[in-house]
């Protein structure tokens, strides 16, 4: 019994751990070409500003749900993915 709780606190943890880790699922390529769009409105130095407002990866997500309902047709899921990453790649780095 001792042996299968020990089991299950070990599984809990790297869930825990990849759960924390919280990699962007989305193709950062990809949504990179997928942002273009959003370069008609503004540049990228709203991402690197000291006073950025986006202080998780979990914000970032919402943040590009927010602004990609502003398009028709809204960005799809995987598109949120996408750019999500891209972002966090190449500026957030969360």
């Amino acid at each position: 019994m001792n042996a299968r709780r020990e089991l299950l606190g070990a599984l809990a943890g790297a869930l825990l751990i990849a759960g924390c880790t919280g990699a962007p699922k989305g193709d950062p390529v990809r949504g990179m070409e997928v942002h273009k769009v959003c370069l008609d409105c503004h540049g990228t130095e709203l991402y690197t500003s000291p006073k950025r407002k986006i202080q998780s990866l979990n914000a970032l997500r919402k943040d590009v749900v927010r602004w990609g309902d502003y398009y028709a047709p809204a960005l799809s899921e995987q598109d949120v993915d996408d750019v999500t990453a891209y972002l966090n790649r190449d500026f957030y780095k969360f």
